[in-house]
């Protein structure tokens, strides 16, 4: 082992995030259990210059990255803090949300395999820090959702950008609801590339850590990971696809909602769920996540996140946010007082003021 792996290896077990070298894999871990090992600036700051270096280290085949505990691989960013800080007018609306983009389009773009165990809760910013990569493992105890419409915010982390590429109208119908999938349903969907059951994820690892990564490194890792790939099961969500497709087709949120509520409590009532759903869910963020994918499915990945850095700063400019967060994480309350209160009163300004340009504070690649 060569001394910058031994260093690596030298880890303080008490950091948020560890880096690790395991023969020709870089591995990371997310070392905040009890937050759900939900991402923090300073995680993000130790993460993408330890990226980079691997990326360019001709001894590290692969990355790993795997979330500390039994519960969570991420649960999303941080946003408690940079809720504070927007409070308090601080720097870390700004900062957070520009390096966090950064790293997720260092993933998407990564030459070397970057293979994310998403054995646990994944939501926000975890999936950002998972689905770009090119292999995801889906385990017994995945969790993977895109909740933010709850919390007045909107699908970020590159959501603009997978979220429109999905089956049919999955990607609008998980960036409305927030649907949590399962398993089987993110193999379905693309979102995990693999499912291997969580009694046998160690193993995987291990396997990965043995590998060689001669040439086509990508070629290596499927190979590792297909020995413990088993099939996941039938997908809930697979059976939605035509009522999704059919419901979640209309031009608009409120073509959306209409629908719904018009096929309300016919089959199993799922309609009708749904409709409940999006009548708690911030007008504005919906109408802003609407338009996002919309404009996301003919866009590139750093276009994507160049526009979501925008909405970004808009939200945290705006109303809802705060209150989201308010009612959600603070007071706990779940009776967000959104602003405006109806989708009828988001007029067309209110959308397209979320996409303006920042100038010369935009995020460009």
């Amino acid at each position: 082992m060569d001394e910058t792996a031994m260093d690596e290896t030298a880890m303080d077990e008490t950091a948020e995030i560890l880096f690790e070298r395991r023969g020709a894999v870089g591995l990371v871990t997310l070392n905040r259990p009890k937050a759900l090992n939900s991402l923090t600036l300073e995680m993000i700051r130790q993460f993408q210059p330890r990226l980079e270096a691997w990326a360019a280290d001709p001894e590290v085949g692969a990355v790993v990255i795997r979330g500390a505990g039994e519960k969570a691989f991420c649960a999303g960013g941080d946003v408690r803090s940079v809720w504070t800080a927007a409070r308090d007018g601080g720097d870390l609306p700004r900062e957070f949300f520009r390096e966090e983009y950064i790293l997720n389009r260092t993933i998407f773009r990564l030459a070397k395999p970057y293979i994310a165990l998403i054995d646990g809760i994944a939501m926000g910013g975890g999936v950002g820090l998972s689905v770009h990569g090119m292999i995801r493992v889906a385990g017994d105890r995945t969790l993977v959702a895109m909740p933010e419409t709850a919390i007045g915010l909107f699908p970020d982390v590159g959501g603009s950008y997978f979220l429109p590429r999905l089956p049919g109208k999955a990607g609008l119908f998980l960036a409305l609801t927030g649907h949590r999938l399962k398993a089987a349903d993110c193999r379905y969907l693309g979102v995990a590339t693999h499912y291997v059951p969580t009694d046998s994820q160690e193993a995987l690892l291990e396997a990965l850590c043995a590998a060689d990564f001669p040439g086509d490194g990508g070629s290596a890792a499927e190979a590792a990971v297909n020995g413990f790939a088993v099939h996941a099961g039938a997908s809930d969500l697979q059976q939605r696809q035509a009522a999704i497709d059919r419901l979640f087709s209309g031009g608009s949120v409120e073509a959306v909602l209409a629908a719904l509520e018009a096929e309300g409590d016919k089959g199993d009532g799922w309609a009708a769920e749904q409709a409940a759903i999006l009548r708690k869910r911030s007008p504005t963020s919906m109408k802003v996540a609407f338009e996002q994918l919309r404009r996301g499915a003919n866009l590139t990945f750093e276009e994507c996140m160049t526009m979501e850095y925008r909405l970004s700063q808009a939200a945290m400019a705006g109303h809802d946010f705060h209150e989201g967060i308010r009612a959600v994480l603070v007071d706990k309350d779940h009776a967000p007082a959104w602003r405006p209160a109806s989708l009828a009163d988001v007029d067309t300004a209110l959308v397209e003021s979320h996409f303006k340009s920042l100038g010369e504070r935009d995020l460009t690649f």
